[in-house]
């Protein structure tokens, strides 16, 4: 499978793409460099936004503007350009990591410790009325979050771990689909996949219209797709050590795009902190808008 470069970069910390349906553009951040890019494929047209604080996610929101998971809790940017706090929770030494919408709008958000401290880190849950719920607490490096095309399993990622986890997942339906209210509940949590010693950790994640989960490797220099019930079945390398997270866009959903960092490496590739996309890798699922 053949990889082209999307964006050239140097981001320090390049996560989190997401693809914005409505408005055809692929969004993604530099955590480290606290920045909010954007690009059209279609027009090349790019965008950047500097935010006050490290920036772990980015997402689009339905009435428009974007979801923001900061180092002290969660904001929303209105079109305008208007930045509001939604849920703040300053917690010295930790910070926001990955972030991911759930099939009924609610935004999951995770953070992790600057240093990596064992349990450091939290998942939690912010619904389109604001409501705000940590579902996990014993977290180290929070990361890849994904639904089943069904809604009914969720994939997640606590990267030291080395496991690619899913859970039963079951909402409320007696409220309006997409309102990203009501009550959640997740259980049953298994392993589906384990990355084995020397080929990196498993960082952000993406789920494919087949129901296959593809994972980025960070120190691994690849991406692996696993198929629902864990099986390896193909390995894409990439010339950038640091692989992030992937997302799926295009006018079609079938472009992969894969997001790649720099920080750390006294010799980084030349692309490292670049986009990249896989052309025809698959077919994606569109992403929900988050409800607030």
């Amino acid at each position: 499978m053949n990889w082209e470069v999307a964006v050239r970069a140097e981001a320090a910390l390049g996560e989190g793409p997401t693809w914005d349906t409505g408005a055809g553009r692929l969004i993604w951040v530099d955590i480290l460099g606290r920045r909010v890019h954007t690009f059209d494929p279609a027009t090349g047209r790019r965008t950047v936004r500097t935010t006050e604080q490290h920036v772990g996610a980015a997402k689009p929101r339905a009435g428009g503007g974007l979801v923001l998971n900061l180092r002290d809790g969660i904001a929303l940017l209105d079109p305008d350009g208007t930045l509001r706090t939604a849920h703040r929770e300053a917690v010295p030494g930790r910070r926001a990591n990955d972030a991911a919408v759930a099939p009924d709008g609610s935004l999951w958000a995770g953070t992790m410790r600057y240093d990596e401290a064992q349990g450091g880190g939290t998942l939690s849950r912010l619904t389109g009325d604001g409501t705000f719920t940590t579902v996990l607490s014993d977290v180290t490096v929070s990361n890849g979050t994904g639904w089943s095309p069904d809604g009914r399993l969720m994939y997640y990622v606590d990267s030291p771990t080395r496991r690619l986890d899913v859970f039963s997942y079951h909402h409320d339906h007696d409220h309006e689909q997409g309102s990203g209210a009501g009550e959640v509940r997740i259980g049953d949590r298994r392993t589906v996949a384990e990355v084995e010693a020397g080929a990196g950790l498993p960082d952000g994640l993406a789920v494919d219209a087949d129901g296959c989960v593809w994972v980025a490797l960070w120190d691994g220099g690849a991406l692996r797709r696993y198929t629902p019930d864990g099986r390896l079945d193909r390995v894409v390398e990439l010339p950038v050590t640091r692989v992030t997270a992937c997302a799926f866009g295009g006018a079609d959903l079938t472009d992969l795009y894969v997001t790649t960092a720099r920080t750390g490496l006294d010799a980084p590739h030349p692309l490292a902190g670049s986009v990249l996309v896989l052309p025809g890798a698959g077919q994606g699922l569109p992403q929900p808008a988050f409800a607030g």
